[in-house]
């Protein structure tokens, strides 16, 4: 199998919530590729900061505003991008969120919040990306940054975080299927990280999540960030469903 990013150069992608972590290293690793990219968070300031570092690598980083939690926001978004830059060939469904709220005295808020961008977020923009591949006439590539917590639940609290994952799973192999009955060439590829260096770990505002996540093993942004290089790199007849990545030393 002949690894290459080539097919990719010029063309457009998108990655939601692109202003910090895992998000911010494959916008990076997508313009050093030569991929145009547009980046769709609400600090587009950071994005902005980031496309200044990148101006000497072959491909460029725009900024879009949007609050992935707003779906005219989202929709409005995707068609800034089809009107100012180009069709989408690319989909990383990056944007993701988790709160500390249990299950048996929980916040209904704060679940919903997790449920909206984990999931309908994502389902959102892979509707208005499908829409536009197929009125170009696109073989484009989504890619769901999933989780390993999507696959098992953890031990530790994680309350709804899981069963958003394990959704993005299932929305996974289902889309997959989706795209079959229709004869689409359009890839999906679900990327299940370990624990990642990020704003939600070892950057928290929590000293004691802090703390946890300092001793454990982890990942960085840069790691994942290669794994959606390496399912973008496959041949027109190879895809990738399923790529999980654990750090050395990882206990489960």
């Amino acid at each position: 199998m002949v690894l290459s990013m080539e097919k990719w150069v010029g063309k457009v992608a998108v990655v939601t919530g692109a202003s910090a972590g895992i998000g911010a290293a494959i916008a990076k690793a997508l313009v050093e590729s030569g991929v145009i990219v547009v980046g769709m968070a609400r600090r587009t300031e950071l994005i902005e900061q980031h496309g200044e570092d990148l101006a000497d690598k072959p491909g460029k980083l725009y900024a879009c505003k949007v609050d992935m939690y707003n779906e005219e926001e989202i929709v409005n978004g995707f068609k800034w991008v089809e009107e100012n830059i180009g069709p989408v060939n690319i989909l990383i469904n990056n944007a993701g969120s988790s709160k500390d709220t249990t299950l048996y005295d929980g916040s209904t808020e704060d679940w919903k919040s997790v449920f909206d961008l984990n999931i309908l977020a994502l389902c959102i923009a892979t509707r208005e990306v499908i829409k536009m591949m197929r009125e170009h006439e696109i073989n484009g590539h989504i890619v769901h940054i999933n989780s390993i917590f999507g696959h098992r639940v953890p031990s530790f609290g994680m309350h709804v975080y899981p069963a958003s994952k394990f959704a993005v799973t299932a929305l996974t192999e289902t889309l997959r299927q989706e795209l079959n009955s229709i004869g689409s060439r359009i890839k999906v590829t679900s990327v299940s990280p370990g624990v990642v260096q990020s704003e939600l770990t070892t950057q928290s505002p929590d000293p004691q999540k802090r703390e946890f996540y300092a001793s454990i093993p982890i990942l960085r942004g840069e790691d994942i960030a290669d794994g959606v290089v390496y399912a973008l790199s496959t041949p027109e007849d190879v895809q990738v469903h399923e790529l999980t990545i654990k750090p050395m030393g990882e206990a489960n």
